[in-house]
Formats: structure tokens, C-alpha cells, sequence
């Protein structure tokens, strides 16, 4: 451990092999990079998709949800941060639990976290499929399901410096049709528009108790869930022990900002929220502010940066933990080639694009039970990796010596699992059964590829840390 500490940065975080791997992926990325990755996974324009359907269940609060929501999930992206500063590589909640845990429990992360980023694709392609249909009506829907995802697998087989100069280019249109909603939303309210500017949609006395605050999470955890995809960068990526930990957090604090601000002047413009259209609630808005031709234009942005910012994200984190398992042998090793030009996961990358095309077609008017079964995908490995920090560094490493310590590796995680599990409990039925199906079949494909839970992945036989 001393003479790790003492190992320079890069030395550190880039020198995989010390892990039991050797670098194929190409690294490219820098912090701004990961930031940029990071905040259109989460899409600054994702509340517009779901803004109906939150006013309606919150009454009128969307943006408390998303802070409250921001709050609860901050406490897992401390141990995302955790955890990827002390093993900067590939695959996320199952490389953090395999090493703060055992490999067993980690392949069982990782398959309960594929259940997200395997669906999430499906659920993205769903709204874009929506929109253009909505955009020009009587095309499609099938053939906009297929252009984006034909192109966005071509781009993640490319790789990340493809991507990055595409993510440039929609980010900043994304930043553009925020702030001229925002400006033309600021001057309908000045103007006496509706009621006006008010504290109504932040909060409302009496209406919010401990099973708002569980709905809320719920509801908003699923526009946060790409901050954890950042983390499958670590191997393309400068310094990850120090840059993805720091770009989790700086995503997250951008994302919450502009999430708040977008729908606090959605829920003032339209203030009868029981009267919200579920669907286009926030669309109502643009076109209450700004016309017929702003609507439009907000149509083509989201289906723009829905369709290939964040579906592409969607798909490269995924290709990644795919990639990281299929390497270690706990899945088929063939999800573990690498393209020998580009250096990327192609064979994922392919699977996962015909993976999310087969999804999205029959699952188009399922929207709200997809959202739910990424949840719980999501949440289930959130919690095992919450564990994980506490077993590791509290209990295997004893680092309990401080106030700092117990904070971090003690209070903040086990903050972090009782939130997680509170949320947990409001699923519906058939998600519990999805999830618990999913879960068995992982442990009976875990139990063959490992020998009865006896054989560890080769990267853990011979180990320097």
C-alpha cells in the first residue's frame, strides 16, 4: 500500500495491469470530456420528456422532486467517486463491488445494473420514436427507431473521439434552447403571464410528507442514472483515479442547476397542474412562451440530442460493462473483442444496438413499466455498491480512524442504502417480479460460468493490489 501511495498519478491511475488487465481501450478523454459525457447522459433537457407526468404526481412541484432527488442520489455518486479514485478501470458498479466485495458478488452487481443499461437504450429510442412521429405525423415510427440506432452504433464502434466532437456540437444547440426557453419563459411571466412568478412549484405547505419524497426519488433517479455510466470511461480516460470522481460530481452539480431552472418556469407557465398533459406537458409550455415555431424547434432538439447525444452515452456505457465482463469470462468472452483499429467494444456495441431495436418496437406504449425495470436495475446494484465502500474501507482497510473517515466510509454510504431501499419498496408488482426473475437468472448463469461460485475471473489470481 506505501509504495502505491507513493506511485505518481498516471502511474497509478492509467497502469491497469497492476489490476490484472492489460490497456486496449484508447485513452483520449480528459476531465471536460468526462463532464461533457456525463451531463448529456443525463441530457440537461430530460425533465421535458417527463414534466407532465411529474407535475401531476407531485402537484405542481417538479422542481423539489429533482432536488430532492439530486440530494438522495448524491450519496451514491460520493461512493462512485470512492470507488473509482481507488480502482480507476472498466465496468463500474461491477468492477467496484467485485473488488470491495468478492468476484461473485460483483458479477451479480454488474448483471443487476445490466438490466438498466441494457433497457435504457430501449426506453430513449421509445421518446425519440414518439417525437418524430409527433414532429411529422404519419411517418414511421419504426424507421426513426432504426436511423438513430444504425447511426449511433456506427459511432460507438468508431469510437470516443467520434463521439466527442458530435457531443460538442449537441451540447451547446441543448444549452442554446434551454436558455431561449428560459428567456422567452422569464418575459411571458414579468408580463403577467399565468400567476406569475412564484414559490408554488418549489414548495407547497402540507403537501409534502416522507411518501412524496419517496415518489419524487423515484421518478427523478431515472434522469440521473447516466452519472453512474461515467464511471465505465475510467480506461479511456487521463487520470481517472482523479478525473472521473471529479466529473461525476461537477455533472450532477451542472445537471441539478439546470434541471430546477427549466422546470420551475414550466410549472409557472402552467400552473394547473392537474390539467398537465402527461405526455407533452412541457411542449404546452414551449408553446404557451414561444409560439408554434419555437415548439417545433424544441420537438427537433430533443429528438436530436435524445436520439444521438444521449442514446450513444447510453450505448458506450453499456458496450463498456459489457466489455469488462466479457473479458473477465463471467458472460461469453466474445462481448470482450476489441476492434483492432478503432480499439472499441465492436461486438457489444453491434449486440447492443440490435438488443435496443427488438426492445423499443413492441414496447412503445410501456414506457412508464420500462422506466420502472431500469430503476430497479439500477437501485438494486446502487445499494451492493454503497455496501461495498463500507466493507472495503471501513471494515478491510480500517480506515475509521477520523471523523473524515467514519464520514465518508461509514455514515454517507449507509445514508446512501437506506435512502436506496425506501425508494425500493414502491415498485409496482410486475416490477418485483421482472427484477426478481432477472435476478434469478443471473445467479443461475453465474453459478455455471463459475463453477458452483468457486472460480474467480483470471484478473484476480495474480494481483498486486
Amino acid at each position: 500500500m506505501a509504495k502505491e501511495a507513493q506511485a505518481p498519478a498516471k502511474a497509478s491511475g492509467e497502469n491497469i495491469e497492476r489490476f490484472g488487465y492489460k490497456q486496449e481501450l484508447r485513452r483520449g478523454m480528459g476531465l471536460w470530456d468526462v463532464v461533457l459525457y456525463g451531463v448529456l447522459f443525463m441530457v440537461i433537457i430530460a425533465p421535458q420528456s417527463i414534466f407532465g407526468t411529474i407535475q401531476q404526481n407531485s402537484h405542481g412541484m417538479t422542481p423539489l422532486v429533482y432536488i430532492i432527488g439530486f440530494v438522495a442520489i448524491l450519496f451514491t455518486a460520493m461512493s462512485y467517486m470512492r470507488m473509482s479514485k481507488r480502482f480507476p478501470i472498466a465496468g463500474s458498479v461491477y468492477s467496484y463491488v467485485q473488488r470491495g466485495i468478492n468476484p461473485h458478488v460483483g458479477f451479480m452487481a454488474g448483471w443487476l445494473i445490466l438490466l438498466d443499461y441494457i433497457l435504457v437504450p430501449g426506453l430513449l429510442i421509445v421518446m425519440v420514436m414518439n417525437w418524430g412521429v409527433a414532429l411529422i405525423p404519419g411517418s414511421p415510427a419504426w424507421l426513426w427507431g432504426v436511423v438513430f440506432i444504425a447511426f449511433n452504433t456506427f459511432a460507438n464502434i468508431r469510437g470516443i473521439q467520434m463521439n466527442r466532437g458530435v457531443d460538442w456540437v449537441i451540447f451547446v444547440v441543448e444549452i442554446l434552447a434551454v436558455i431561449a426557453f428560459i428567456a422567452l419563459g422569464c418575459t411571458f411571466l414579468a408580463g403577467g403571464g399565468a400567476n406569475g412568478f412564484t414559490m408554488d412549484p418549489i414548495y407547497q405547505p402540507g403537501e409534502v410528507d416522507l411518501h412524496f419524497v419517496a415518489a419524487g426519488i423515484s421518478i427523478a433517479a431515472l434522469s440521473f442514472l447516466g452519472f453512474d455510466g461515467m464511471s465505465t470511461l475510467a480506461e479511456e480516460t487521463h487520470e481517472p483515479e482523479k478525473n472521473i470522481g471529479k466529473g461525476i460530481i461537477i455533472a450532477l452539480s451542472i445537471i441539478i442547476v439546470v434541471f430546477v431552472a427549466q422546470t420551475y418556469i414550466a410549472a409557472c407557465v402552467q400552473p394547473d397542474w392537474a390539467n398537465t398533459d402527461p405526455d407533452m406537458g412541457f411542449f404546452d409550455s414551449v408553446m404557451i412562451v414561444g409560439g408554434e415555431g419555437f415548439y417545433k424547434i424544441m420537438l427537433v432538439v430533443n429528438i436530436v440530442a435524445v436520439g444521438i447525444a444521449n442514446i450513444m452515452n447510453a450505448q458506450i456505457a453499456s458496450s463498456r460493462l459489457l466489455y469488462s465482463m466479457g473479458r473477465d469470462g463471467v458472460i461469453p468472452r466474445i462481448f470482450g473483442k476489441v476492434h483492432p483499429k478503432y480499439q472499441t467494444p465492436w461486438v457489444a456495441s453491434i449486440f447492443l444496438g440490435v438488443v435496443t431495436l427488438c426492445l423499443a418496437l413492441p414496447l412503445m406504449d410501456r414506457m412508464s413499466s420500462l422506466a420502472e425495470f431500469v430503476n430497479f436495475g439500477a437501485l438494486s446494484s446502487f445499494i451492493m455498491l454503497n455496501f461495498a465502500v463500507f466493507l472495503f474501507f471501513f471494515v478491510k482497510e480500517k480506515r475509521c480512524r477520523s471523523a473524515k473517515d467514519v464520514l465518508m466510509y461509514l455514515v454517507c454510504p449507509w445514508i446512501g442504502i437506506a435512502i436506496l431501499v425506501y425508494v425500493f419498496t414502491g415498485f409496482a408488482t410486475m416490477t418485483y417480479i421482472v427484477g426478481i426473475a432477472w435476478l434469478v437468472i443471473g445467479l443461475v448463469i453465474g453459478a455455471v460460468k463459475s463453477k458452483g461460485y468457486k472460480e474467480v475471473p483470471e484478473a484476480f489470481k495474480n494481483l498486486e493490489v
